[in-house]
């Protein structure tokens, strides 16, 4: 796992000496991500120089150094990232003459790119990626990133300059590049708490689409292709799916986890998980320790606040598992010293408030290990969250009552706070007690005035829904989950959800959260349920398998209760989340206090303070609960206030 950037120059208007510190900058940026080495490269002919930070995983030695160049001298790669099975592309390429220098999957990828094409064989790869090539030869320099969207690849192209990297901050250190805020960025931001691929929050700089590659020529014009798109393989999936027979399903889906899970334990430095005691990472733990002569090391972060901690229940299932298992508690003093780092890491304004928790958990593990399993992607791809089946059990009920009425509902539902929810489901016994009753109250009091699935759907993942109001002349964007393109046939709203979830959310929440808070502590988190054949199995399995006996995800469920009894994992879903609301009213609210003062809000004309005072107004008397909704502005101001825009 590394950081990658570079530049290229198609006027040839930067001398060899900008072109050299302008790389060099960059590429220091990138240093958390890559501890052990740094590699510059430069071809001052063709104007390009490429830059890289490695964390050194498989093969430690020099042979691993990157920028690489290829044994026939033409192609030069810096690439982030794991390649699963390089060992069996290693037999192919050495069975065809090709001679290694060391035993790293840089190098396999390197040299199957010179034997079999950029395309090609990134289409054999299992694994995660961004990469750059440069072909000497052409003069064409290619973007790749892996399919589901793993790691990240931002990239764009201004005043004759096209600059990349894995990160938004080696972009912001090309002292030949002058950042601009886009405000329908903003907007679209405010929305959905991180701003939709292909954007970013500056302009003419964006985010490569998972399962692409970008080429850009002697002609200087980018062109992007996909390889592998999710669209397609939901459409198919959907339409030729696999029986209705849970025993050839779970044969077919075993073996492949327990396989995704062993690849993924290859490295030659320390290796651990993420366990939060879902039934994600519980799986992924439970399949590490099957395929492990030894105790597993696993890592738990607990939360003080009992309606959200799952640590005992991870700690039940460490014990039963025999991992060696730490857990630390996080305190709100952690999590106030925690605030301040977070606009560095998250180099654009991102506000999922779990990011929290998932950087100190990337830090505890750090601590003894270098690389990470977790159980990301499981809710995803096998219909794990509430909102897949909400909006046709709930339009099932409610589209039959009169929109008027269900106006009404709604408005005397949101008339007590979640707080005052959260009190009255405090007063019931333990085995009727729902958990994050106040939270899904007001979901469904948001979604009930709606016209229709799809738009319940969007409703649920909406934190400002009135978003361009606050961001004067700005403009509302659709994203991937509004475009189904492919994917458009699919009209079972559980299947939509989880599709519209794996397109956005997934990519750019879930695992932008993970890789900048992994990466920012020098530890390579790997997630077998990615696994892009895990995947497309996903997609064949019938909503009858995925959900069963009441219960989702049922499949992955199945394979855990065969090392873990199910009294120890069987709950309601309480996810990774954190008390925002009342760290919001107690350790934080001086500090957001001076981020959202009028007069900071709306000094620059960027922001409508208003609406924003209005919610704080309310979080504060405990009239509503806003917490996700600050959250947003908070870490727009507080990105605004490091980056200095």
């Amino acid at each position: 796992m590394c950081g990658i950037t570079g530049l290229l120059d198609l006027d040839r208007e930067l001398s060899p000496e900008q072109r050299a510190g302008s790389i060099a900058a960059m590429t220091a940026a990138l240093s958390r991500r890559g501890p052990d080495d740094e590699g510059l490269w430069q071809d001052e002919a063709a104007g390009i120089a490429l830059g890289h930070r490695r964390l050194a995983i498989i093969d430690l030695s020099p042979a691993g150094h990157e920028p690489m160049e290829s044994a026939d001298g033409r192609l030069v790669l810096t690439y982030n990232g794991e390649v699963y099975n390089y060992p069996e592309l290693r037999r192919e390429l050495k069975a065809e003459g090709v001679a290694f220098r060391g035993d790293c999957d840089a190098e396999v990828m390197l040299e199957g790119f010179a034997r079999w094409g950029i395309a090609a064989t990134v289409e054999r790869l299992i694994g995660m990626f961004a990469f750059a090539v440069w072909d000497r030869r052409e003069r064409r320099l290619t973007l790749g990133r892996d399919r589901m969207g793993i790691k990240p690849l931002y990239w764009g192209k201004s005043d004759g300059l096209v600059l990349f990297g894995s990160e938004l901050k080696a972009l912001a250190a090309c002292p030949h590049w002058t950042r601009e805020i886009d405000r329908d960025s903003v907007a679209s931001y405010l929305r959905h708490a991180y701003v939709p691929a292909p954007y970013t929050i500056y302009r003419r700089i964006e985010k490569l689409p998972p399962g692409c590659l970008l080429e850009i020529g002697t002609d200087g014009e980018p062109q992007i292709t996909r390889y592998w798109d999710l669209r397609d393989v939901a459409a198919a999936g959907i339409a030729n799916p696999l029986p209705d027979d849970a025993d050839a399903a779970l044969a077919l889906l075993e073996p492949l986890l327990c396989d995704a899970v062993s690849r993924r334990m290859v490295a030659d430095v320390p290796l651990g998980v993420l366990l939060s005691g879902g039934i994600d990472s519980a799986t992924v733990t439970a399949l590490m320790q099957q395929a492990s002569d030894r105790p597993v090391r696993s890592f738990t972060i607990g939360f003080q606040d009992s309606d959200l901690d799952e640590a005992p229940l991870a700690g039940a299932i460490a014990r039963h598992l025999g991992t060696d298992h730490t857990q630390l508690y996080l305190t709100e003093s952690d999590a106030r010293n925690t605030v301040p780092e977070l606009p560095e890491l998250y180099d654009e304004p991102f506000a999922d408030a779990s990011q929290i928790p998932t950087l100190l958990v990337s830090r505890l593990a750090r601590q003894q290990v270098t690389v990470a399993l977790s159980g990301d992607g499981g809710d995803e791809l096998f219909g794990g969250y509430h909102r897949h089946r909400i909006g046709e059990a709930v339009w099932d009920r409610v589209s039959a009552v009169p929109r008027p009425m269900r106006k009404i509902a709604s408005a005397l539902l949101k008339m007590p706070s979640a707080g005052n929810w959260a009190k009255l489901a405090e007063s019931l016994p333990d085995r009727y007690r729902p958990p994050m009753l106040g939270d899904k109250v007001g979901k469904l009091a948001s979604v009930l005035p709606l016209d229709g699935p799809d738009a319940m759907y969007r409703r649920l993942v909406t934190h400002w829904p009135a978003a361009e109001g606050l961001v004067p002349g700005s403009v509302r964007r659709s994203t991937a989950a509004e475009d189904l393109g492919s994917a458009s046939s699919i009209t079972d709203p559980f299947h939509r959800a989880r599709l519209m979830d794996a397109l956005t959310y997934l990519p750019d929440d879930v695992l932008a959260k993970v890789d900048r808070a992994s990466m920012g502590c020098g530890l390579e988190v790997r997630v077998p349920l990615l696994d892009h054949r895990v995947a497309e199995l996903a997609w064949r399995l019938p909503k009858s398998l995925l959900h069963r006996e009441g219960r989702s995800k049922w499949p992955l469920r199945q394979i855990l209760e065969r090392h873990v009894p199910r009294d120890l994992f069987e709950r309601p879903k309480a996810g990774f989340s954190v008390p925002l609301d009342g760290w919001l009213r107690g350790p934080l609210r001086d500090w957001a206090e001076s981020l959202l003062d009028a007069e900071a809000l709306s000094a620059d004309g960027l922001l409508e303070a208003t609406p924003i005072r209005a919610a704080w107004r309310e979080h504060q008397e405990g009239t509503r609960d806003h917490g996700t909704k600050l959250w947003a502005v908070l870490m727009l101001q507080a990105w605004r206030q490091r980056w200095a825009l």
